[in-house]
């Protein structure tokens, strides 16, 4: 069995901006805030931390930073997939220098590669580099998934512990549990797939919605990890609105709205990425105020 990095919830961190510079001051507030309500992780430089629009030194920076204020209360796991392998490979080497806990590896997107290739490329990174990896698919932005077989030749790998899956392709969840096992640690991906993928045997999952919601999404976690899970399932049910709605436009563009209608950072955002349509926005307000966030 691999040794899990953290179960129960850990949050898809937002970066706070501030005319365009990273606001280390609110991100630091963020980090407190999350440890104090229970978060389990913090993942940082992710897609919801924006990184692709960050060059190398804002995201290794924001990398030290997190791990510095986090000070070893809660596991900080770094983003650094790219689609050019020698790229990640730099990125994660220079994260695990910087103390980060473990690494997220997106698989390589718009060039992607076939499956032989994601062996090739995990397997290549994995070799030299010293923390636990965990793969994160999202197809949805990459246009590139694993099979059920790539899997089962990357958890040969020690150092590649489990994955991050967004695919919404239960079936494969399904037989990653029924042929890999603990091999392959599964955490959700998606927020409001996280109690679906916990009786596959998922450990937790990795949260937008934590950023405002992180003490409800980590006691859904502990609930279900606990066996109770009629109550789990209660309070799963009643954040789905709010996890969809944090979804009615790209990520991170509606939960860094969120954060900013509750005080919590400005809700700046990088173009491409901008304010979100009128309609959207009063629907994503309507659901804050039933769930009482507003």
């Amino acid at each position: 069995m691999k040794t899990p990095v953290f179960t129960g919830s850990a949050v898809a961190i937002v970066t706070p901006f501030q005319d365009r510079a990273v606001n280390y001051d609110q991100y630091g507030e963020l980090i407190d805030w999350q440890i104090k309500e229970g978060t389990q992780a913090i993942i940082t430089c992710g897609t919801t931390g924006e990184a692709s629009t960050m060059n190398d030194k804002e995201h290794l920076d924001t990398v030290s930073y997190a791990v510095k204020r986090a000070a070893g209360r809660v596991p900080v796991i770094a983003g650094t997939g790219s689609n050019d392998t020698g790229h990640a490979l730099e990125l994660g080497q220079e994260a695990c220098r910087l103390g980060a806990d473990a690494l997220l590896i997106v698989t390589p997107y718009y060039n992607k590669t076939t499956q032989h290739g994601l062996v090739k490329h995990y397997t290549y990174l994995a070799d030299r580099l010293d923390k636990p990896i965990i793969l994160y698919s999202v197809p949805s932005r990459t246009g590139l998934a694993y099979s059920l077989d790539t899997y089962k030749e990357l958890a040969k790998h020690e150092r590649i512990i489990g994955t991050k899956e967004a695919s919404g392709n239960f079936s494969l969840i399904a037989q990653i549990r029924s042929h890999i096992g603990d091999d392959m640690l599964v955490w959700s991906g998606n927020c409001n797939e996280t109690l679906p993928i916990m009786a596959l045997g998922g450990l937790g999952v990795i949260s937008v919605a934590a950023n405002v919601i992180p003490a409800e999404m980590q006691a859904i976690c502990k609930l279900f990890l606990e066996g109770n899970i009629k109550e789990s399932e209660a309070r799963f049910l009643r954040a789905i609105p709010l996890m969809d709605a944090l979804f009615c436009e790209v990520n991170p563009v509606p939960v860094k709205t969120a954060m900013n209608l509750m005080g919590l950072c400005s809700g700046e955002l990088r173009m491409p990425l901008c304010e979100m349509l009128p309609k959207n926005f009063d629907h994503l307000v309507s659901v804050m105020r039933e769930y009482g966030l507003l």
